[in-house]
């Protein structure tokens, strides 16, 4: 079963990971050090973007407008922050 529990912690280090990846890279277009022109750059924010956009969407609907400020990222963030929390303190049922 710690198995199980391992895995679980793999895919929420990899969802934030991702998260912080697409937040700095939205950064960095913005203040125009990286830019989309650039092939590379622009397949790795598509591929960001197709990942995350699934689950921002839905956030999205629920949070209200706060015109250009997006906390669709940070939700995510807390979500997975409370994630770990839960699995890691119910980690004896998983022994």
């Amino acid at each position: 079963m710690t198995s199980i529990f391992q895995i679980l912690m793999l895919l929420l280090n990899i969802v934030y990971f991702i998260v912080i990846a697409h937040v700095i890279m939205s950064w960095l277009i913005n203040f125009q050090v990286l830019n989309l022109r650039q092939p590379l750059v622009a397949q790795i924010w598509d591929g960001l973007n197709r990942l995350l956009e699934p689950i921002y969407s839905r956030l999205r609907s629920i949070l209200p407008q706060l015109g250009g400020l997006d906390l669709a990222p940070l939700v995510l963030l807390i979500g997975v922050a409370v994630a770990r929390i839960v699995l890691v303190n119910n980690a004896a049922a998983f022994y």
